[in-house]
């Protein structure tokens, strides 16, 4: 495949995406852009499961953190653009620095169960802390979001507002997972032993990676906060967790943009699908997981590498000269 062919594709995703609201009615461009926020969750999440292979059921907890962030951040300093989004994405990465290290010593069920410990204490000091949080009532009030003085609450202004800082988000998690960082963090997957056997600090770099995953999924926060003006407790529970996991599962763990594919299949038949069958959105969902683990093991990012052979998301770490040990 040529330089220009492999990036045709991702330019014609991009324009396509650019000109969503030019084309669909509002309620499906407000439907594109639930499903923008939480593909940026579900590829944040995919840089732990499908690349370090650490999968969480916790991730929720940051995203959830960034969003009561940057929506007490806008109620109560400035509502500017990006300011907003780049608190949200530092208290993500706080929150995730915070609580990893513990996390990251860990590995297998053991670091699945802690990681859900984690998500479930984030909720209960969520709801504890009504002062700041609302408690069960949620954060509300959150004003729109602002562009050099101008309010961005309509549809389509709204869409385009997050798709740039989805862009943004999604480059990040691409950059990582395409550098020498991200070939060591997938030879850590494949034999995290051998590694450290190589010489490569394996604790130091999950930590990395964790705290990275965390500041994406704050920013993913930010623009839920920024996008529907409340955020709840349920928006960092263990639903959201678990639906961010099978959306990372649907769309192939190893892939990003697989994530994000997962994520569109789980809010449309949340969203769209699922007030139409009287209140069985999640057993569709269900149907949907077990089609998928059934018929596509590697999930929709695997029917390409079926179909014929391709670079994988992130190469294999590169070998260390005979005699040598990196450091």
């Amino acid at each position: 495949m040529t330089s220009f062919t492999r990036w045709l594709v991702p330019l014609g995703v991009a324009i396509a995406l650019a000109a969503v609201p030019l084309f669909l009615a509002p309620y499906a461009t407000t439907t594109m852009t639930r499903i923008l926020v939480f593909g940026l969750l579900a590829a944040s999440l995919a840089l732990l499961v499908g690349i370090t292979g650490l999968p969480s059921l916790g991730h929720a907890a940051y995203f959830g953190v960034g969003a009561y962030a940057g929506g007490w951040f806008a109620a109560n300093v400035s509502a500017q653009a990006p300011l907003s989004l780049l608190v949200a994405a530092v208290a993500g990465g706080i929150a995730a620095a915070a609580t990893g290290w513990v996390a990251v010593r860990s590995s297998g069920v053991f670091f699945l169960v802690l990681t859900l410990a984690i998500g479930e204490i984030v909720h209960q000091v969520v709801e504890s802390w009504e002062s700041v949080t609302g408690g069960s009532n949620g954060l509300y009030g959150i004003p729109a979001t602002t562009v050099g003085g101008a309010p961005v609450d309509d549809v389509a202004p709204l869409y385009w507002f997050v798709l740039l800082a989805f862009g943004v988000g999604f480059a990040a998690l691409w950059l990582v997972a395409r550098s020498p960082f991200g070939r060591a963090l997938r030879g850590i997957h494949d034999n995290e032993s051998r590694m450290r056997a190589l010489g490569y600090p394996t604790s130091l770099y999950k930590y990395a990676v964790f705290v990275i995953a965390g500041t994406v999924a704050g920013l993913a926060g930010g623009l839920l906060a920024a996008q529907q003006r409340l955020v709840t407790p349920e928006d960092l529970g263990f639903t959201t967790a678990a639906l961010a996991l099978l959306a990372v599962i649907i769309g192939g763990a190893g892939s990003l943009w697989g994530a994000c594919v997962g994520a569109a299949l789980v809010i449309v038949v949340r969203d769209a699908l699922g007030p139409t069958l009287d209140g069985h959105g999640p057993l569709l969902l269900g149907v949907v997981f077990i089609l998928v683990v059934y018929l596509m093991p590697r999930g929709v990012a695997g029917i390409r590498l079926r179909r014929r052979p391709a670079e994988p998301d992130v190469a294999e770490p590169e070998p260390v000269p005979s005699g040598g040990v990196r450091r």
